[in-house]
């Protein structure tokens, strides 16, 4: 079981009927996805489709047992919290709690706040940094208490108190930062904002639309999309989530951190399915004297769940940061390029930072932090440096992770699922008329398949049958000697 829950406070808010109906129209709608990513379009998001629907589906996973965790990186000024902020407004006030920072012992201090099950957001991990062991216990352990020294308001003693902040909590920040502590990144998705020239021709294209009429109209219908997500998120129920395809499932297995990231993948989907509560049969577990509510996953939910994790988990176990990946990226295009046009190997091609700030027109102290990390990890090899002269590179890498989003993950397919699925079901794992057949018969009919090692027959019934055989054996035998000697009753 994962994802049952209980608030002990109640946060619910009171729905008329219209809103009622108008909620359930979109938690009802068969393409709810799309819906979604449509309605972040219209409030004011561009070119963010999958970061946007990530984070959002981060956010319904409060009402898990394990919720996700975000962290938005990008340069200043990319647009990574308007992402943010688009997504929060989403959710209902009374269920988030937004911060611009945190020092280090605020955290233990907020048991009176509820965040159980609800929605911690800071504007910049920065002004987190001194909070970071905090929020790292929260999301990994649930909880947080502090054993702190204060006077007794009586006799003036001094005495131990204890503080504790009880989770689960859904936690979103964003960062500016190259460097992030790594403890706190892989306990979160990472998600990367676009900062391509198309993205901030799409961005410039959206605000002069705010100053024409139809974006008059279309601010005036924000109001109207959020109240409806408002509303809707008010009737999602904090059911467990049943997986029947759990054990299907496949995932990256050569790093430790996987064991982290796995239960990111698999908490991914049962958002999916808790979103879509209302399209499933709710079902009940008797258990003793108590009786829990849940939903199944769908072969849907985990199709929509690996699109998701191709461009979001791929990009949190590469073994670059986002923005290094990218620059490398544009290096190796700018290489390429060159490379043609000299007619030259690129192993005998030699660039400078100059090069690089010419071609991409990042700033030069991005440049260097970035680029002394990919001679640290051996994708760039520096040539010259010393006694003042400049610096020139030598291109290592070789596009051998280009596809690293889809190969890294190592996901199965929600088609080849749905066939290993069904095979189980015909043999008797879940369909009760199949399975008895094939114990009937495996005997019989195995060696007509020409295969070198047949199925073994059913060695149970075989056994059953040689005793059925023999008894019935015995018992003419006793009863011919018994006529022998007169009548069986005699």
């Amino acid at each position: 079981l994962n994802g049952q829950v209980k608030a002990e406070k109640n946060t619910s808010i009171e729905l008329n009927p219209d809103q009622k109906k108008t909620a359930l129209d979109l938690l009802t709608d068969k393409d709810l996805i799309n819906r979604i990513t449509q309605d972040i379009n219209a409030i004011g998001v561009v070119g963010e489709d999958s970061n946007a629907l990530v984070a959002y589906l981060a956010c319904v996973s409060r009402k898990l047992d394990n919720p996700l965790a975000i962290m938005i990186q990008s340069t200043s000024a990319a647009g990574k919290s308007a992402l943010k902020d688009s997504v929060l407004s989403l959710m209902p006030d009374n269920q988030q709690h937004k911060f611009a920072a945190m020092t280090g012992q605020s955290l233990y201090y907020m048991g009176e706040m509820d965040l159980k099950h609800n929605i911690l957001a800071i504007a910049e991990e920065e002004g987190a940094h001194s909070a970071s062991y905090a929020l790292k216990l929260l999301q990994s352990e649930g909880e947080v208490s502090i054993a702190s020294t204060g006077k007794n308001e009586t006799t003036g003693d001094l005495e131990t108190r204890t503080y504790q902040v009880e989770g689960p909590v859904m936690l979103m920040m964003t960062t500016t930062a190259i460097d992030v502590d790594e403890e706190l990144m892989n306990r979160c998705l990472v998600l990367s904002v676009n900062e391509s020239r198309q993205q901030t021709e799409a961005i410039h294209a959206l605000q002069r639309k705010k100053r024409t009429l139809e974006g008059l109209q279309q601010k005036v219908k924000k109001q109207t999309v959020v109240e409806q997500h408002h509303h809707a998120q008010a009737l999602l129920k904090p059911l467990a989530v049943i997986n029947p395809y759990a054990e299907q499932l496949t995932f990256l297995s050569d790093k430790t951190r996987t064991r982290r990231d796995h239960e990111k993948y698999l908490t991914l989907i049962d958002s999916i399915a808790l979103l879509h509560q209302y399209q499933r049969e709710t079902k009940h577990l008797v258990e003793g004297q108590g009786i829990t509510d849940y939903i199944e996953v769908t072969l849907e939910d985990i199709e929509i769940a690996n699109q998701l994790a191709h461009d979001v988990l791929g990009r949190s176990l590469d073994e670059l940061p986002p923005q290094t990946r990218k620059l490398l990226n544009l290096i190796s295009d700018m290489v390429t390029d060159n490379c043609k046009v000299e007619t030259i190997e690129q192993s005998d091609y030699r660039f400078s930072r100059k090069q690089i700030r010419d071609t991409t027109g990042w700033g030069n102290t991005q440049i260097r932090i970035h680029c002394d990390r990919l001679v640290d990890m051996e994708y760039l090899l520096v040539h010259r440096g010393q006694r003042g002269s400049c610096f020139e590179y030598e291109l290592l890498y070789q596009h051998e992770n280009e596809q690293y989003g889809k190969t890294l993950m190592k996901l199965i397919d929600a088609e080849k699922l749905k066939t290993l699925h069904t095979k189980n079901s015909s043999r008797g794992k879940d369909l009760q008329l199949a399975g008895p057949k094939r114990a009937q018969n495996g005997g019989l009919t195995a060696p007509k398949r020409g295969s070198k090692n047949p199925a073994k027959p059913d060695l149970t019934e075989v056994n059953d049958k040689k005793t059925e055989k023999c008894s019935e054996m015995h018992f003419k035998e006793e009863k011919k000697f018994l006529s022998s000697h007169g009548s069986i009753e005699g």
